[in-house]
């Protein structure tokens, strides 16, 4: 990065910062810091939920995600539509005439205060864990982009997001949402017309899309019915129906984007405004690495896309220890990355002539040296890791997240995977930066970090926020200062935000995943949001069930998703439906046993009239 980078980075990071700060200046009460105004129109509502979903991770992973499998990441979004017309029809009503801060008060209402708080301490965890990795996303570009250390760049990072979010509360969250998006939008759009742009000479976009066809890259259905392959047409219609179920309407960072609205009209429209714009948006993420993977058919990519990886290499080519072998790699991948990029050269020119036979064969032979090359890839991955494991580079700047320590992936990927976890396996995070890098000219490189940083700061100030308000809303006012004034509230819900963002910053540091990033949230959020939704399933439609049945339900249900998570390799969109479907039966079950007399509370909870907790 050059000064004008830098130079729009800093005014497009800032202008928005300054803004929110300024626009909510004068609201400093309880309600305006924890729920923010509440005529936000419909279209503020769309964008603020949508913002809060697609974190740096989604700009920064997904286009990585593209580029190696294509678009068969899809279809986790195709449940996003179904599941906000179920919001808008059941969820939406009951919030809005409770008039709660979280969603976890209305399972008070409905049922006791023990499941209130088991709800709410399995949001706390789920998204505590969640908000580390969305500093750990921005984290990875601003430390290949300046070169710092990776725990440094957390800390940095980390510390700013708090801090704004600490000083703006609800309202400074949604007002710079809108414009944190229209600078994320603009750097993607900036991004993907100069790939085009780079495309060979004589290769339109239609060529473009049959080389990607070719490759099996625009497949984005998947009728298989294995319940072990991880993207499929019904994992993602069943199983991500139910995820995104839980996330739009369980999940209190959404939720608080949408309990804004001017009106109950108004926060649907809001969430029909994502239901239509989530998949088209996605789609087009996608086919931005998709797209990538076509230029990098014609441009020759490095070995490794981790620039860690690659600085290792450079640093060791005159290491006949360490170096020779990846040297030698890396000459053989570019070697067979020639040959494949002549074959599909020579399968252009047979196309133009119409001689179909010839180009067939040029494509199948281009196809076969692209797959040699990527086993070339792995090969060295491979060998990389095991200079790692033998300490080679154990001071080297191959590892320097802290790989060697207890991660994260001992709970996001299961013990037992047979994956290598090896540099390549979270070189899909680093596709994107690497390009941007290479072929963007400056400014554009600064406005897409300036987008990647709008992106990190958007998430996680509405992650941090709705921390900081479960804690004291759920926790704080019920069981440590139940006779709390507002005053009171709003300075412990800025300690509690505060709080989250420290948590969020040392889980960061541990966040070294074998999964890219953009699985890792979905396989976290998979792991709890089933049973979190089951808390309110049996609320809206089965009111013969108490609060005793469903708590204990959400316990063992809970510990079997654990349990079936670490001993099965089913896809883990399923384990959202087998948590809340597991949850709804075995609490019908229990019932039988308890038999809580719920009347009063089934009542209140439907016409909306706030009962006190016994």
């Amino acid at each position: 990065m050059n000064g004008l980078d830098i130079f729009v980075l800093i005014v497009s990071i800032c202008a928005i910062a300054l803004y929110g700060v300024w626009h909510t200046r004068n609201r400093r009460d309880l309600d305006s810091y924890l729920k923010g105004s509440d005529h936000t129109p419909w279209w503020v509502i769309g964008i603020s939920v949508m913002a809060t979903q697609a974190s740096a991770i989604t700009f920064l992973s997904t286009p990585g995600q593209g580029y190696l499998g294509g678009l068969s990441f899809l279809q986790v979004y195709f449940g996003v539509p179904i599941a906000m017309v179920i919001i808008a029809a059941f969820f939406l009503p009951i919030f809005h005439k409770l008039h709660v801060y979280t969603a976890y008060e209305y399972l008070e209402n409905r049922f006791d205060r023990k499941t209130r708080l088991f709800g709410a301490g399995l949001f706390l965890l789920q998204r505590g864990i969640g908000a580390g990795l969305t500093i750990y996303a921005p984290a990875i570009v601003l430390s290949t982009v300046f070169g710092w250390s990776l725990p440094l760049t957390i800390v940095t990072c980390g510390l700013i997001a708090t801090a704004y979010t600490v000083f703006g509360g609800t309202d400074a969250v949604t007002v710079t949402q809108k414009y944190q998006m229209a600078v994320i939008f603009l750097g993607m759009t900036t991004a993907a017309g100069i790939l085009l742009s780079k495309l060979p000479d004589g290769l339109t976009f239609f060529d473009a899309m049959n080389v990607a066809g070719g490759f099996q890259k625009l497949n984005a259905v998947n009728l298989s019915p294995s319940l072990h392959e991880r993207y499929t047409v019904w994992s993602g219609l069943l199983g991500g129906t139910f995820l995104m179920l839980s996330y739009f309407g369980a999940d209190q960072s959404q939720v608080q984007r949408y309990l804004s609205g001017d009106s109950l009209r108004e926060s649907r429209l809001g969430l029909m405004f994502n239901a239509v714009c989530k998949i088209p948006m996605q789609l087009s993420i996608l086919m931005l690495g998709v797209m990538m993977f076509v230029f990098y058919q014609f441009e020759r990519p490095p070995l490794f896309f981790d620039s860690a990886a690659n600085r290792y290499l450079e640093s060791h080519r005159g290491d006949a220890a360490r170096g020779r072998q990846l040297v030698g790699y890396e000459t053989e991948f570019n070697i067979l990355h020639d040959q494949g990029k002549q074959h599909l050269v020579s399968w252009l020119a047979a196309k133009r002539r119409g001689d179909e036979t010839t180009a067939t064969a040029e494509f199948v032979s281009a196809a076969a040296a692209q797959q040699e090359s990527e086993k070339v890839r792995l090969a060295a991955a491979n060998e990389m890791t095991q200079l790692q494991a033998q300490g080679a580079g154990a001071n080297s700047s191959v590892d320097t997240s802290g790989a060697t320590k207890k991660s994260l992936s001992t709970f996001v990927e299961k013990p037992d995977s047979k994956k290598s976890k090896s540099v390549s396996a979270t070189s899909a995070d680093y596709v994107f930066i690497t390009f941007i890098l290479r072929e963007l000219p400056h400014g554009a490189i600064g406005l897409l970090v300036a987008a990647f940083f709008a992106a990190a700061l958007s998430s996680k100030a509405a992650e941090l926020n709705a921390l900081g308000t479960c804690t004291t809303i759920d926790f704080y006012r019920l069981l440590i200062k139940r006779d709390a004034t507002d005053a009171e509230s709003l300075v412990a819900s800025k300690l509690f935000t505060a709080f989250w963002g420290v948590v969020a910053i040392f889980i960061a540091l541990y966040a070294q995943l074998s999964e890219n990033l953009i699985q890792a949230v979905n396989i976290l959020g998979s792991i709890f949001y089933g049973v979190l939704l089951a808390l309110f399933v049996v609320g809206f439609f089965l009111k013969r069930v108490g609060g005793t049945a469903l708590f204990w339900a959400a316990v063992i249900s809970q510990t079997l998703v654990f349990v079936l998570y670490f001993n099965l390799t089913i896809s883990y969109l399923w384990y959202p439906l087998i948590g809340c479907g597991t949850c709804v039966v075995i609490s019908l079950l229990l019932q039988l046993v308890f038999g809580d007399n719920n009347k009063s509370r089934e009542n209140a909870a439907v016409h909306g009239e706030v009962v006190e907790a016994a």
